[in-house]
């Protein structure tokens, strides 16, 4: 459910019922689309505030009850919003996140990271959560504990890629904290002083992730298959960044043919 570039969104997975496959694929298109928005290109950032707005009077159109001018949006709109009453709010908090991102390039604390991710990740899981019918108040806690989680491990899997577009996701705060300048990371050093900077934040996604995984087994069929496979590969990440000492500047982690092999296994199991 991890909304940057959505690696860990499951479009196209076979494990997902029939039914909801193309509701699915309309609002994977949607967050893909707003995402390479605000993320790719050579556009200006006032041409792709642009942009966004016109999705979001998209939206506004569809909470008028009016169809939307573009195929996508209209598909959006028959595919998934329409028969699942599907609330809107979380498309425009993910467009308040890609909208966020194109103009705030450092977080200054934790918590402000914290509330990206509440707009960035979380619709995600809230989103599927209502697709499958199962929204009570315990299950879209627990599902914006993993969301928000598998965000940050991919913050911290990506903080050289994100270096690159002038991001940067580690809290300011911690940076002095542990003794870690920004010119550090534009060097790829990777020295006791960020190790302990991204073990710290690392145990953080972990205990976030630890404390929504019970929505795993409560789910029951396949969307909790689904979801327990997308924990337990957030977690991998996490193994292999403290296998790696957390040198993301030389190997960025990345789940492989053997990684996906033993989550599935783990998954049956964890049932």
């Amino acid at each position: 459910m991890s909304v940057n570039h959505y690696e860990n969104f499951p479009v196209g997975s076979l494990v997902l019922p029939r039914r909801l496959r193309k509701p699915i694929h309309a609002v994977y298109a949607f967050a893909r689309t707003a995402d390479d928005i605000a993320d790719e290109g050579e556009a200006s950032n006032s041409e792709r505030l642009q942009q966004l707005d016109a999705l979001s009077a998209q939206l506004d159109a569809i909470a008028r009850g009016e169809t939307p001018q573009t195929a996508m949006m209209q598909h959006l709109q028959t595919r998934a919003i329409q028969p699942f009453n599907l609330p809107l709010q979380p498309f425009y908090d993910l467009l308040s996140a890609f909208k966020q991102d194109v103009e705030k390039k450092r977080y200054q604390n934790f918590g402000e990271l914290v509330d990206y991710c509440r707009r960035s990740a979380n619709p995600v899981g809230r989103i599927m959560l209502h697709l499958y019918g199962e929204h009570d108040p315990l299950s879209i806690a627990q599902s914006d504990g993993i969301c928000t989680a598998l965000q940050l491990i991919n913050f911290w899997q990506d903080v050289a890629v994100d270096w690159e577009k002038n991001r940067v996701y580690l809290p300011q705060d911690d940076l002095v904290k542990f003794g870690v300048t920004e010119a550090q990371i534009a060097a790829g050093k990777a020295d006791f002083a960020f190790q302990r900077l991204m073990a710290y934040q690392c145990e953080r996604a972990h205990k976030m992730l630890k404390a929504g995984s019970p929505l795993g087994k409560t789910l029951k069929g396949r969307i909790g298959f689904e979801l327990r496979m997308i924990m337990l590969g957030g977690q991998q990440i996490l193994n292999k960044l403290s296998n790696n000492q957390y040198n993301v500047f030389e190997n960025r982690p990345k789940l492989e043919a053997k990684d996906w092999w033993v989550i599935v296994k783990r998954a049956v199991l964890k049932k």
